[in-house]
């Protein structure tokens, strides 16, 4: 099977004849065929990129670390205060927002747009992705993999489409959790531990096939970090008691878990979270040229939009809530399933039969 799927959006799965993410599709063309090579090249695309925009400044970066890790420590201190049942699903709400931010520069910092320092990349890399339990280099290696083979079905490592055989080969219960809300939006630590169906190995074991054995040892420094903050909450919810934590700690963490889960390789307007998230909403831009800093992707993707031209999905506009983006999944969920096992560019498909499968009276 030639793997190739990538397709105008450079990087995600459509299904022919009208785009699966809520922004303009194919049918606005109706001479545009997004499978066709591009008319242009990525050298275009770099050249339309203002050169400041590659600047990475240290300091910038590191004063929205402090301002990120300044609001998680106040959120805590006064959720404790406060200690309302009103009060609460707020917190969760802005903490796990929060937590989200933080992964994101952890992640700017994996691609080494944090700064030109590849010792501070790792430091603050580590310190930022092991507070919310992620293994910063098993992470920052695979997804390394996964924008050096993007819209790959073989080879790409995460957002990756099963293969037919793949998809009718899992019992109706996994497919059924794998396509059902709220399951998927909180797949990530699974992710983590076990990978995507069909693939082998952990983000955590230094022996896993994710891993050269050249970087084994970057593997074991992270899994050892994790395993220190693991055990710094363990050691807190003894001190504290297990609901304190779980309501300091525990929802939160689920609730970027849920946010990470519901992002997708275009772009979009995440209204207000926008900023709070570092603009990581600029997807495309960040997949051709991950070396951009996030606080200038904005300005590249705008200088870039004239060279990419229809090949560039406009997001739709969202209001401060981007309550838009909830029918957009719930549409993928019911309808993106799986790729055929061949050709050279696939489109997902619908298993018309998943849903009333599990019916009443239609199971087993």
């Amino acid at each position: 099977m030639s793997p190739s799927m990538q397709d105008a959006s450079f990087g995600t799965m459509e299904r022919k004849g009208e785009y699966v993410n809520g922004v303009s599709g194919i049918n606005d063309h109706s001479d545009f065929d997004p499978s066709a090579p591009p008319p242009f090249r990525i050298a275009d695309i770099r050249a339309a990129i203002p050169k400041h925009c590659w600047v990475k400044n240290p300091w910038r970066s590191m004063s929205y670390v402090f301002r990120d890790v300044g609001v998680v420590f106040a959120l805590g201190p006064a959720a404790v205060y406060l200690n309302s049942w009103f009060f609460w699903p707020l917190y969760w709400l802005a903490q796990g927002t929060m937590f989200w931010a933080i992964f994101v520069l952890g992640h700017d910092c994996g691609h080494g747009s944090f700064s030109d320092d590849p010792i501070l990349n790792n430091v603050v890399g580590h310190i930022l992705h092991s507070s919310i339990l992620v293994p910063y280099h098993g992470w920052r290696i695979s997804h390394r993999t996964h924008h050096q083979n993007q819209g790959n079905v073989e080879k790409d490592e995460s957002w990756v489409p099963l293969p037919e055989n793949i998809y009718k080969n899992l019992d109706i219960s996994t497919r059924f959790l794998r396509f059902t809300l709220p399951f998927p939006l909180f797949a990530f630590p699974l992710y983590l531990w076990y990978r995507s169906p069909g693939k082998e190995g952990s983000h955590f074991n230094p022996y896993s096939n994710l891993f050269t054995p050249q970087e084994r040892k970057l593997a074991m420094t992270s899994t050892a970090c994790w395993t220190v903050m693991v055990i710094l909450l363990a050691y807190l919810s003894f001190a504290r008691g297990p609901a304190q934590m779980f309501k300091l700690y525990g929802v939160p963490y689920s609730e970027w878990s849920h946010l990470r889960g519901g992002l997708t390789t275009v772009d979009r307007d995440y209204g207000l979270f926008n900023n709070i998230h570092h603009d990581i909403g600029t997807h495309v831009i960040h997949h051709l040229f991950p070396q951009i800093p996030h606080y200038h992707l904005v300005e590249a993707t705008k200088a870039a939009k004239a060279v990419i031209g229809k090949y560039y999905r406009e997001p739709k506009k969202s209001g401060p809530i981007p309550f838009h983006l909830i029918k957009t999944l719930v549409t993928s969920l019911r309808q993106d399933h799986y790729v055929s096992n061949t050709g050279d560019i696939v489109f997902y498909q619908t298993d018309p039969q998943l849903f009333q499968l599990l019916s009443p009276g239609k199971s087993g």
